[in-house]
């Protein structure tokens, strides 16, 4: 990708920092794993005489127009952290169900969720070590091959503290 040579030419010590950035395909993004991790899932809600199911999605199960899509967020941290921010991308097709922000309690936990254009964004004051599982739905709103995006979670007072996951791709059918 790339050379960085640095040299001190001095006799004295120097601190410095390096910061490289580079710009790749959403779908070629792999998950990292990490002490606070995210993981995403999609399902199809289905209803039938037995009530709704959550059907994965599958070259058997394509998306289509108008179906409800579930996105299942589930998060893990080892330890207790304090101001983190989940935010999962959605495919163009997706719109969400739910487009007002507010205040929420899922999972055990209260945290506050907006909708963007691009992107559905999570606002925890406290996330208490554990594992948490946090569901929204989208609409499909058309035909096509989109980039889903990725899930990042970050903890805004330790930086450090930071995950995503793979690029997903979603084909809408009819």
């Amino acid at each position: 990708m790339g050379q960085v040579k640095i040299e001190n030419k001095g006799n004295a010590p120097s601190w410095g920092a390096l910061y490289w950035q580079y710009y790749e395909d959403l779908d070629k993004i792999t998950k990292t794993d990490a002490s606070l991790d995210v993981e995403k899932l999609l399902f199809v809600e289905k209803t039938d005489a037995s009530g709704k199911k959550l059907i994965p999605i599958t070259e058997n199960n394509p998306l289509k127009v108008g179906d409800k899509v579930i996105v299942r967020l589930t998060v893990r941290t080892d330890r207790d952290m304090e101001f983190v921010h989940l935010k999962d991308m959605r495919a163009a097709a997706f719109e969400p169900v739910e487009q007002l922000s507010g205040v929420k309690w899922q999972g055990g936990t209260i945290y506050y969720q907006t909708s963007k254009d691009a992107s559905t964004n999570f606002y925890f004051d406290t996330l208490p070590r554990g594992t948490y599982v946090f569901e929204y739905g989208v609409f499909v709103t058309r035909t096509g091959d989109y980039s889903n995006g990725i899930t990042t979670i970050q903890c805004m007072y330790a930086p450090d503290f930071k995950s995503h996951t793979a690029g997903i791709r979603v084909e809408v059918k009819e």
